[in-house]
């Protein structure tokens, strides 16, 4: 007798349930893509217990026809694709007509929905994937699903359900998702009868996202738009750099307006945020690729959060260089917030001093100051505890004598203690190898967006430099703030700009090593290694493949770095291009800035030392240049941490209640 069973309907449809709804965040994801691809402007979702219990869907939606409604809760009905051939250019969310069917087999399911034209709208009842009620009743236009007890005959399934409050954070999470993906509709979300966020469907991201994420969040956003020479658009907001997460659960892809965990994506981000935020974060984005939907393949898993696409290092560049751009032109500085108070202060004449700008009221959630008047009072400490340490030593300004300056020495002794024995000079690295200057042609440039204007002479706003606190931070006055600058961080990402500049404007040579590297790497990394290989040599290495050996071995390597950088770089190189993770450009842009914010990082003046007036003017000057056609303001040094803070001089007023 034969051992191969053939499964009943009822059984394949239960597998194939799990596939497609593994927890309530499935339902709703998919019921709200339902209700996107059938028009509806208005979408109203409705939780309770998590959804364990009750999921309700509303929208204003195009509706079903009374008799196409049976049809929904069988498998592979569906009315976005008819032929093979549409699969290869999927336009709607859905498509395959497993969503209601999959939903209906593993709870009791209402649907009831009115289609433009008809008089009256049908309702009909399933339980388990069967229908046992269909009747015509008054109903207003669109669709409205109503899911109870899931999982209700799959108590196997039903048991692996987490908490009602950790399934609830997961519908909240798709739903935010959802709300952010289609700014121009107006959806409303409720969890156990309050309403979680409502947004306006006005078709502006920034309003949906002020809605979902809170004006904390929002204000804090940076809008990208780009669009490549492969007519690959992407769009959306990335977070400042001191607007970081300790997950990378923050970084929202989307393609066509469809939600996607794509690595190339995610790699392509934080590549770019590398010398602006801190190791071991991660940034927050909301971003939408617009392409054709010929070139990527979104039925490659069941939940279709996955997707393949055709060229996976287009995809790379494209999100790369937009966010790139985008960093590099954003002007915002964090500003450090006081304490607020509600305490109006009365002139002369008994009248309110009014702010000039619109008072924000304070947040529920932060603690407001105890006693905001001695918010600045220093602790009394005895004079033995800190001989050494002022606490703001303030100096005059003063004209500088020349009028440009060059980068700061690595130190500069008290007056009274230099010396005239002349040091020799240290260089930025430390070559291990006896180099030999080749030149080599230099990799081509990524295409620009658009042509570059003209080159703006450099302006600078007026400013007053107050003083230092405790030889480290320096306090800068202007017009309506102040700025408090971190001396050592400032003259690092400056001199880390200029070393940039340097590398990229001139030719790179590279060095002959002594003997060989010798380099393991699979076969797929050499393909994608000898598929770029003029860009790699480029770059400055020159290597073999050996196929027995599975290795390479590299006679020759960029001139700024050792041999155990160089190893590490083309390892790297083979690692992300095998992986379509990243470029040729953006892998040898990381290793080389690597080098040189260290060497940066040695050579920028140090903090808690005492330096001239030239030299804290120098850095202001460079720091408070207004951006123009060569930049954009500093606002963070190679390691992520921030260069500056301002405090508003509104926000001081009101601390000393002089402004309500």
């Amino acid at each position: 007798m034969g051992k191969i069973n053939v499964l009943g309907f009822d059984v394949a449809n239960l597998i194939a349930a799990g596939e497609v709804v593994d927890r309530p965040a499935s339902v709703v994801k998919e019921l709200c893509e339902n209700s996107i691809d059938a028009g509806a402007k208005n979408i109203t979702v409705e939780i309770r217990h998590g959804g364990t219990t009750f999921i309700r869907v509303s929208d204003n939606g195009c509706g079903i026809e009374p008799d196409d409604i049976p049809l929904t809760v069988l498998r592979h009905a569906t009315s976005k694709i008819a032929t093979a051939e549409d699969l290869a250019a999927i336009g709607t969310l859905g498509f395959r007509g497993e969503a209601l069917a999959a939903i209906a087999s593993v709870c009791k399911l209402r649907i009831l929905s009115r289609a433009a034209g008809h008089p009256f709208g049908t309702l009909m009842d399933c339980e388990g994937g069967e229908i046992i009620d269909m009747t015509e009743t008054g109903a207003a236009y669109g669709t409205t699903v109503v899911v109870s007890e899931l999982f209700y005959n799959v108590p196997a399934r039903r048991k692996f359900l987490k908490k009602d409050a950790s399934e609830g954070a997961a519908v909240s999470a798709v739903m935010e998702k959802i709300a952010v993906s289609c700014p121009d509709v107006a959806i409303k979300y409720v969890t156990d009868g309050e309403i979680r966020f409502m947004t306006r469907g006005s078709g502006e991201l920034l309003d949906a996202i002020y809605a979902v994420f809170g004006k904390d969040v929002a204000k804090r956003m940076s809008p990208v738009d780009r669009t490549d020479p492969n007519g690959i658009r992407v769009s959306g907001y990335i977070g400042e750099p001191d607007l970081v997460r300790s997950n990378k659960n923050s970084e929202n892809f989307f393609i066509n307006s469809r939600f996607v965990k794509s690595r190339t994506a995610m790699a392509a981000i934080e590549q770019a945020y590398s010398t602006r935020i801190p190791h071991g974060k991660f940034p927050v984005c909301i971003l939408n690729l617009q392409l054709n939907p010929a070139v990527v393949d979104v039925n490659v898993h069941p939940s279709k959060l996955e997707v393949k696409f055709a060229n996976e290092r287009i995809i790379f560049e494209a999100v790369y260089y937009a966010v790139l751009n985008t960093l590099q032109n954003t002007v915002s500085r964090p500003e450090m917030r006081l304490g607020k108070t509600d305490v109006p202060f009365v002139g002369g004449d008994n009248t309110v001093i009014k702010a000039k700008e619109p008072v924000t009221p304070p947040e529920p959630y932060k603690k407001k100051v105890q006693n905001p008047q001695n918010a600045f009072v220093p602790v009394e400490r005895p004079k033995e505890e800190h001989p050494d340490r002022a606490q703001i030593k303030i100096e005059a300004p003063k004209e500088p004598k020349r009028t440009s300056f060059a980068p700061l020495p690595r130190e500069m002794p008290p007056k009274n203690e230099i010396k005239t024995e002349k040091k020799a000079e240290e260089k930025p690295f430390a070559i291990e190898e006896k180099a030999v200057p080749r030149p080599v042609p230099t990799p081509p440039a990524p295409a620009p967006t658009a042509p570059k204007p003209e080159a703006k002479k450099e302006e600078l706003p007026d400013f007053k430099i107050l003083g230092e606190a405790y030889n480290c931070y320096v306090i800068v006055q202007l017009e309506d703030r102040l700025l408090m600058i971190d001396k050592h961080a400032a003259h690092e990402r400056i001199l880390f700009d200029e070393l940039c500049e340097k590398m990229e404007s001139g030719e790179k040579s590279s060095q002959i090593l002594m003997y060989p590297l010798k380099v393991p790497v699979r076969e797929d990394e050499a393909i994608a290694l000898e598929e770029y290989a003029d860009k790699i040599r480029a770059l400055g290495f020159a290597y073999t493949y050996d196929k027995s050996r599975k290795e390479l071995s590299v006679t020759e390597i960029p001139s700024l770095l050792g041999r155990d950088a160089g190893a590490e770089m083309i390892g790297e190189l083979a690692t992300v291009l095998a992986d379509s993770t990243g470029s040729v450009e953006a892998t040898g842009a990381k290793f080389f800035e690597a080098k040189l914010y260290q060497a940066s990082c040695k050579a920028a003046i140090k903090g808690g030392r005492v330096y001239g007036m030239d030299h804290i003017r120098w850095i202001c000057e460079r720091l408070l240049k207004k951006p123009g056609a060569d930049g954009a303001v500093i606002k963070t040094c190679p390691h992520g941490r921030p260069v500056a803070f301002e405090i508003k001089k509104t926000s001081i007023e009101r601390q000393f209640e002089r402004l309500v």
